[in-house]
């Protein structure tokens, strides 16, 4: 894929960019993989706002996507790569040997007609899901799973990918794109590759109005607001808080450390920062 600039006839597109697209095959989703999204605008079953800054936005269908790959020694062909508007990364879909049709992400350099499978040979191909302990060390891998059996939920971003450094045990390292390096069992499974649509974070917005349209609400700085609306608004003139950044329940919000004590704690053997 590449990215599509604009002659600046306007004031926002002198640095808009987009995806020109070139990687998608296919205009329209499988109809029997959509599900329907409904909105909350932030809000939860109180009627509350839980996550400011969010509403509005296009509408959109939810698509299925295979996380588990559990389809074990079936191979798939892969018949398209589409946009997915709920996600970063394209998505792929794959007809079955036994008919079925899934959506899974897409790595980068799968192509239309090659095939995939989820298999415990060595079969060390781009888009192939293998356990832990079957991959050679060094692979660039993504959507690895925290429990053997319960789906990827790692590393499922456009452009990212992780790497598998050593098998130590019963325990694999892996170093994420953050720069952590986390014990994951090894019976847990990989998909081998990096995630495609790697271009995605050099897209530039351009104008407020494209934000909205994904569903972002401004944000206004808090010593833009008065002092009954915010601990760091008012002044006379312009301030720049008179206090440590924060939120507007006074938590301090550069460098204060809200990670809880958690199990998961002695699985990190080096940390992201």
């Amino acid at each position: 894929m590449g990215i599509k600039k604009f002659r600046p006839i306007t004031p926002s597109l002198r640095y808009m960019t987009v995806s020109d697209f070139s990687d998608i095959t296919h205009s329209y989703p499988e109809k029997s993989l959509l599900r329907p999204l409904n909105k909350n605008g932030g809000r939860g079953n109180t009627g509350r706002i839980n996550c400011r800054h969010k509403g509005g936005g296009h509408k959109r269908h939810y698509r299925l996507i295979d996380f588990r790959r559990d389809k074990i020694g079936i191979p798939g062909r892969i018949a398209s790569i589409e946009y997915d508007p709920n996600r970063s990364a394209r998505i792929a879909l794959v007809f079955y040997a036994d008919g079925e049709k899934r959506y899974i992400i897409a790595p980068n350099e799968l192509k239309v007609d090659e095939v995939i499978k989820t298999t415990d040979d060595l079969d060390v191909a781009i888009g192939n899901t293998l356990s832990l302990e079957r991959i050679p060390l060094g692979t660039s891998i993504h959507n690895i799973e925290l429990k053997p059996g319960k789906g990827g939920q790692l590393v499922r971003s456009a452009g990212t990918m992780a790497t598998l450094l050593a098998k130590e045990g019963e325990y694999a390292h892996v170093r994420l794109p953050s720069g952590e390096v986390r014990l994951i069992h090894q019976r847990c499974q990989a998909t081998i590759g990096q995630v495609g649509n790697i271009e995605h974070e050099n897209i530039t917005l351009g104008k407020a109005g494209r934000s909205r349209w994904l569903g972002i609400r401004p944000s206004v700085r808090g010593v833009a607001m008065n002092p009954v609306d915010h601990p760091m608004g008012g002044g006379e003139g312009r301030s720049s808080g008179g206090r440590h950044p924060c939120s507007p329940w006074g938590q301090k919000s550069k460098g204060l450390k809200t990670r809880k004590r958690k199990q998961s704690d002695k699985m990190i053997i080096k940390r992201r920062k």
